[in-house]
């Protein structure tokens, strides 16, 4: 309880430094920029990521086994938070004509390696799970 306490004061005095010094050295424009990035995240996050999550849980929840609804639930939380993270290298935002070295890398092959990943895992966890369910259900005369 104390490290919690204790790190919860650390976490609000850097938040209060950083405050001062985005009010203290900061412009009007600082301010306002800040704010949309914050008020824009929790859109992103509360509606888009979130929503789809809840969409998409119930249409799992609807469609999978049983065994294989947690797995692919976890699987879509963290490919829904890692393809909005990577929304600006996959979009390619960023990459200048007159520097071939911005975003020089494959990342639509790289995530599309992820989501195969996260299918395998998904997969090899429910038939784990399915393959629990069946011994625990059967009885040992």
């Amino acid at each position: 309880m104390t490290g919690r306490l204790v790190l919860g004061a650390l976490g609000v005095a850097v938040g209060c430094y950083g405050a001062w010094l985005m009010l203290s050295r900061g412009d009007g424009e600082d301010l306002r920029s800040a704010a949309v990035w914050l008020a824009g995240g929790v859109l992103l996050h509360d509606v888009v990521l979130a929503g789809l999550t809840l969409a998409l849980g119930v249409v799992v929840t609807r469609v999978l086994p049983t065994p294989a609804r947690a797995p692919a639930t976890v699987a879509l939380v963290v490919l829904g938070s890692l393809t909005l993270v990577a929304v600006p290298v996959l979009g390619r935002f960023g990459a200048k004509a007159d520097n071939p070295t911005l975003l020089d890398r494959p990342y639509v092959a790289a995530w599309l390696v992820l989501v195969a990943l996260a299918v395998v895992a998904v997969v090899v966890a429910s038939l784990v799970r399915a393959r629990r369910a069946a011994g625990g259900s059967r009885s040992h005369a």
